[in-house]
């Protein structure tokens, strides 16, 4: 589908999901490089940034969280721009909210033809930039309202639940953490090219970009480990129970042993057996039973092992 947005002399073309007639015909109108032209036609698996003589051109992969157990939606969004003097190409694979707001603001601000907006092109990507960091920074808070969530659980007791909600938390962090890490090169390239391409004026707004982008870095880093020790802390626990239960099973088989013992001693087949037949036989093995077991159980209770 494509979305064209024109204000004062810039011209906006927002490409979604977007065939192949219409991504040639937007290349041909914009004279782009037709290995660009190719590599907007489907996702592609590395983030880059690249200098043409009128225009650059940058592919970025945003994580997301919107993914379930058995969706097909990818961990991340890809979303491609094509800057140029006076026109900027965004081509994405699926619907972002980010940028259906945004046309809907771009389209009133050139409706009633205010100054809100810039008709620069890389203001506009800059603006739509920060919005899609913004939108990560939302998902790593959703992440670490999760962990405080599991931390409090975890200390109710229900550490065997709270697993799989720390493998889920954990798989999130690592979808975001991969899906960053190759901004760095992208954003550390795409410095170095805006005072060729637009003016130094404009480094240092690249450079905020920047700080956005390490600041979501941290946090990610920070939550990561959080998550550590929330499993370190649970697994803790975890083997604390287990443990308190084998002890317990372990003290019951010492109690009951001599409960099997006396009753296997008196149970042979022998030709004398002392006690057996006396009038009160049953009644003294019985005795003796309950004060072995007596023995035992005070026995443990003296070692401070119950």
């Amino acid at each position: 589908m494509l979305h064209r947005h024109e204000y004062k002399k810039l011209t906006w073309i927002d490409l979604e999901s977007p065939t192949v007639d219409e991504v040639r015909r937007v290349g041909a109108e914009f004279n782009i490089d037709p290995t660009v032209v190719n590599e907007l036609l489907a996702p592609s698996l590395r983030p880059q940034t690249q200098r043409y003589d009128d225009y650059l051109y940058l592919m970025l992969h945003f994580p997301t969280l919107q993914h379930g157990a058995h969706s097909a939606t990818a961990p991340e969004h890809e979303v491609d721009f094509i800057i140029g003097k006076h026109f900027i190409i965004t081509t994405r694979y699926e619907e972002l909210t980010t940028f259906v707001e945004f046309r809907k603001v771009f389209e009133v601000n050139a409706a009633l033809e205010e100054d809100h907006f810039s008709d620069n092109a890389f203001d506009i990507f800059l603006l739509l930039t920060k919005r899609l960091y913004r939108i990560v920074d939302v998902d790593i808070d959703k992440i670490r309202e999760t962990l405080e969530y599991i931390e409090v659980e975890i200390f109710k007791g229900r550490e065997r639940e709270m697993v799989e909600a720390l493998s889920r938390a954990g798989r999130d962090i690592l979808n975001i953490k991969q899906g960053l890490d190759p901004h760095q090169d992208v954003l550390a390239s795409l410095h170095e090219l805006t005072g060729e391409f637009v003016g130094k004026e404009y480094v240092a707004r690249v450079q905020s970009i920047e700080n956005t982008y390490y600041r979501s870095r941290k946090h990610v880093t920070r939550i990561w480990q959080t998550l550590a020790e929330l499993r370190e802390t649970n697994n803790s626990l975890l083997s604390t129970k287990q443990n308190e239960v084998m002890k317990t099973f372990t003290i019951i088989a010492f109690v009951t042993f001599p409960l099997m013992l006396i009753s296997s001693v008196f149970g042979m087949n022998t030709t004398y057996t002392p006690i057996v037949e006396n009038p009160h036989d049953f009644w003294i093995i019985i005795s003796m039973m309950c004060f072995a077991t007596l023995s035992m159980f005070f026995y443990f209770r003296y070692k401070h092992w119950l």
